[in-house]
């Protein structure tokens, strides 16, 4: 574990800036799904006034409570935990929807949503070969590269791979479930889904 300049680094802090620019503005109340020892919900504190965290990996709940801010963290399954339906501006997810079925996290994700609020995702997802090939040789490429100056921080939550859902597979369930969604394919071996959920 390398850190560099004081700053964390990996793939998914990389795209957090993504995630942040995606919250609307006089957004009030904040999810971030699976989030971790905490990193992104306290980024996200500082735009949205109240933010949850959510996961169900004890120790890295633990490692998030440590942390002097007032985000409350919740040590418990997201698909299940009782929030209250339509209650979040922004819902925020980096790493996660591959740890469950990608179709029920999204639907999940988008019933919290209240109207007007936006879903902000980072993802892993499956290559598949040879058609993803080159662009999987270009992420290593500029991976080897931001870890020369950078360092690379290894968070200490579980990892599962491979992810289950192909990226064209991904982009499919993104169209379904959330209507009008933007999909996008990331260099360094991530794709990204933002939608904002229709006013009633």
């Amino acid at each position: 574990m390398t850190v560099k300049n004081g700053r964390r680094w990996n793939h998914n802090i990389h795209y957090h800036p993504r995630i942040l620019r995606a919250v609307p503005d006089g957004a009030r109340r904040g999810l971030d799904v699976g989030c971790g020892e905490g990193m992104l919900a306290r980024e996200l504190r500082r735009a949205v006034p109240r933010v949850t965290g959510i996961d169900l990996d004890a120790p890295s709940i633990d490692q998030a409570r440590e942390h002097p801010d007032d985000v409350d963290y919740i040590l418990g399954d997201f698909l299940t935990h009782p929030f209250e339906p339509a209650s979040f501006d922004v819902v925020a997810s980096v790493a996660t929807l591959h740890h469950m079925d990608a179709a029920t996290g999204l639907a999940r994700m988008r019933d919290l949503l209240r109207p007007g609020g936006v879903l902000a995702i980072v993802g892993l997802a499956r290559s598949t070969m040879p058609n993803d090939l080159p662009r999987d040789l270009a992420g290593v490429a500029v991976s080897t590269i931001h870890r020369t100056t950078k360092g690379h921080w290894e968070h200490p939550s579980p990892t599962v791979w491979p992810p289950p859902v192909t990226y064209p597979q991904m982009r499919a369930l993104a169209a379904e479930i959330l209507p009008g969604s933007q999909y996008r394919r990331h260099l360094l071996l991530r794709y990204s889904i933002t939608w904002r959920k229709p006013q009633d």
